[in-house]
């Protein structure tokens, strides 16, 4: 790639990203004028890249707001301490580096051999709330990407029975603070090609990059081998969240089924809201029976490859 293509791809990277945060953030309100930013910044990519955007869309934004940089120092063995208050004095961001051996915790108590995650995660989100209250936080700005997103989606599904993901705006569990996602619109591939781009200091977690039995990792690449086999599937998805009908669903606390009856009117979410699939549209008359159960498997796993 010439320099000149590598600079008008860089450029376009650039514009989009700043577009899909900046949209996240107009769609969910995620900042008002004179907030106070806390941005949750782990050394790796994805918080890297939100710090980053974010101080861009500050200078263009019309509202006045905040950024203040937050790392937690878990104290992981070879944890380069150094690095993140040098990359931060360098860009004159204001920070607070808290440390907290949570590491310790972590290895004491889960036995060897299960995940850490939710243990770390839990004793990560009390420190950081603490945190946001005696910096006087008015949110707290974590780099989750759409990808995270539709990963827990299907974790929550597939293993705990529920159709729930990751908002990209939510009050955090103790009620005292607003937690947002501002990276809710960015795929993970565009946030690897602008840190690689940007040289971010990249610090690894040697606690549960480590892991190998982890389910998310499971998802992410049952999710990767659905992008490569049918292109537009995840994306697909990830719109869904976005666009629900709980009248079409289950859950009998989001939807009063007993008061479903009838109007006399046509009703937008009635059965026409799903009778008639896109995919057979376009079959003719002759072969708009009904399709034996072979013919559906196979529509559901998508067309098949020549050989």
């Amino acid at each position: 790639m010439t320099p000149e293509k590598q600079a008008y791809e860089r450029n376009k990277l650039h514009k989009r990203l700043l577009r899909l945060t900046g949209e996240a953030i107009a769609h969910f309100d995620m900042i008002g004028p004179g907030e106070r930013v806390m941005v949750c910044l782990s050394g790796g990519k994805d918080s890297y890249a939100l710090l980053d955007l974010l101080l861009t869309l500050r200078e263009r934004a019309p509202i006045d707001f905040e950024i203040v940089a937050v790392n937690l120092d878990q104290k992981q063995p070879g944890f380069p301490e150094h690095v993140l208050p040098d990359y931060l004095r360098a860009l004159e961001v204001p920070f607070h580096i808290e440390n907290q051996d949570t590491y310790s915790i972590v290895r004491r108590v889960i036995p060897e051999g299960k995940t850490m995650c939710s243990l770390c995660a839990r004793l990560r989100r009390g420190i950081l709330y603490r945190v946001a209250d005696e910096l006087g936080a008015t949110r707290i700005a974590l780099g989750h990407h759409r990808d995270d997103i539709l990963e827990t989606f299907f974790l929550n599904m597939f293993f705990g029975g529920q159709l729930k993901a990751m908002p990209p705006r939510l009050v955090s569990d103790d009620g005292r603070h607003v937690v947002i996602r501002p990276l809710a619109y960015v795929k993970e591939e565009d946030l690897i090609e602008y840190a690689d781009w940007r040289a971010f200091p990249i610090i690894p977690c040697n606690l549960c990059g480590s892991q190998e039995n982890l389910k998310r990792r499971e998802i992410k690449q049952l999710m990767r081998e659905w992008e490569k086999r049918y292109p537009g599937r995840v994306e697909n998805i990830f719109s869904s969240l976005s666009r629900v009908t709980p009248s079409h669903l289950m859950d009998r606390d989001r939807y009063d089924f007993s008061a479903a009856g009838p109007t006399g009117e046509p009703h937008p979410d009635g059965d026409i809201a799903f009778d008639v699939d896109p995919l057979f549209e376009a079959v003719p008359a002759a072969r708009a029976s009904p399709l034996p159960a072979e013919a559906t498997i196979q529509l559901m796993r998508g067309p098949t490859r020549a050989t």
